[in-house]
């Protein structure tokens, strides 16, 4: 699905939420949509949906879109927080796979795949599910419809570590399709797009390759589990001493590939536990974690 906004904006109140925004998005482009809170995000995204009216003009595949029904037959959508519906988990999905055509032993077989037992749950409303188990009926649901265009808003927030694994390994996998992704996971970029696209006060404040974005903001933050009483080499080469024997330091991502490296061959055995994770540098500067 090509998708095309061209002085797009749209206001509620005084408020307003998108500001002339000019967007192409490729047909099969995998892209994130990231922004702060309130930059304009699920305004975008529902404007494209034709779930909300708007100022300017949104195309599809080079045709205005006057109507929802013309979009929605060719989307899947899974959301940030789950509808707290009343009805059971076998109705819920009775309803949506009679809708989409769906055969259900498709979604059964997905869900399985991310954790969740159909059958053991299938009398229980989907309120009454945990969060985890919710999103991962929406997720099968999306994932077993042959969409055009995926539109996922932090679509893992509540899966556990497994079900996140199986999720983006599923993501990847799919062909052909475009994906607009909401996403503050720095992980979950650099496996699923390769574009992006960030909104500020309802502007597109950056629009281009995922490579260049990830380069101007990530850091690694390296922590290490040190049994040894003197951690001097630690010190000296800036990490910052934990609870438990844990020294942490934030680096860039070029430090990371020489510092770890040295570290294990200066501490050797001392060192019994080492955790590299990534994350946002401008996050980490706000909350006064280390400095990269």
């Amino acid at each position: 699905m090509h998708i095309e906004l061209r002085q797009v904006s749209k206001r509620f109140g005084r408020s307003r939420a998108l500001a002339d925004v000019d967007l192409t998005i490729s047909s099969g482009a995998q892209v994130a949509l990231l922004g702060p809170n309130g930059s304009g995000k699920t305004t975008l995204t529902r404007a494209i949906m034709g779930l909300i009216r708007y100022d300017g003009e949104i195309r599809i595949d080079g045709r205005p879109l006057t109507e929802r029904m013309s979009v929605a037959s060719r989307l899947a959508y899974v959301p940030q927080i789950a509808p707290q519906l009343g009805a059971t988990v076998d109705e819920v999905l009775g309803a949506v796979s009679d809708l989409r055509g769906l055969a259900r032993s498709t979604v059964v077989e997905l869900a399985a795949e991310l954790g969740l037992d159909v059958d053991q749950v299938r009398r229980r409303s989907l309120r009454g599910l945990s969060g985890g188990m919710r999103q991962k009926l929406l997720i099968a649901l999306a994932l077993a419809t042959p969409a055009e265009l995926l539109i996922l808003d932090e679509p893992t927030a509540s899966l556990d570590a497994a079900a996140r694994a199986r999720f983006l390994e599923r993501v990847a996998n799919q062909r052909g399709v475009t994906l607009l992704l909401c996403s503050h996971r720095l992980d979950e970029l650099r496996a699923l797009v390769d574009h992006v696209v960030a909104l500020d006060d309802g502007q597109v404040a950056y629009d281009g390759p995922a490579t260049t974005y990830l380069a101007a903001r990530q850091a690694a933050v390296i922590e290490l589990h040190h049994r040894g009483e003197d951690g001097g080499w630690l010190a000296a080469h800036g990490f910052a001493r934990g609870a438990g024997g844990w020294w942490s330091r934030v680096v860039s991502q070029a430090d990371k590939l020489e510092l770890l490296p040295a570290a294990l061959a200066a501490l050797g055995a001392a060192i019994d536990d080492v955790v590299v994770r990534d994350s946002d540098r401008l996050e980490l500067e706000v909350a006064g974690v280390g400095q990269a």
